[in-house]
């Protein structure tokens, strides 16, 4: 592969990255968020209920960052803090997936729609390779951000299919 061809590559994947974030943001004000508050509601979704300190490691962010998070998200009822019945010492987010989903799914509903129907329109050799670009480059991402905290990041399960 030529170098000219990697470089563009390399600037359709930033436009991508850059396009994201623009759209993000905007759903997520519809919504009444941020965009990065939205993407965090994302790991409640995915990974249900956590403590603080896990959402703190899950997403990198300060523990004073995370409780910040969570009181805006208890302010609008998509989370709650409960003790947990086997150590009371330790809080529990537990997320209101239905809230959060009824908050949500409205304004992704048409872009996931086209989503599925832009991916179906490909071969299924082009899926795999458009796949392995996804697993690789997350993969990268990853190694990128343990090398910057010096520790293993938690990872987010997938759904996606494998080769």
């Amino acid at each position: 592969m030529s170098d000219s061809l990697i470089a563009a590559l390399h600037r359709l994947s930033q436009l991508y990255a850059y396009t994201s974030l623009q759209m993000h943001e905007m759903m997520a004000a519809q919504a009444g968020l941020s965009g990065t508050d939205q993407k965090y509601l994302g790991f409640f979704i995915t990974k249900g209920t956590m403590t603080a300190g896990e959402l703190a490691s899950l997403t990198g962010l300060t523990t004073g960052a995370v409780t910040g998070l969570i009181d805006r998200f208890e302010k609008k009822k998509l989370v709650s803090r409960q003790f947990d019945t086997t150590d009371r010492r330790k809080v529990l987010i537990v997320p209101d997936k239905p809230k959060i989903t009824a908050l949500l799914k409205p304004l992704y509903q048409s872009f996931s729609n086209e989503s599925q129907q832009l991916i179906a329109s490909f071969s299924d050799k082009e899926k795999k390779i458009i796949a392995g670009y996804f697993e690789k480059a997350i993969a990268l991402m990853t190694a990128t951000t343990e090398g910057m905290s010096g520790s293993p990041i938690k990872k987010i399960k997938s759904s996606t299919p494998s080769k």
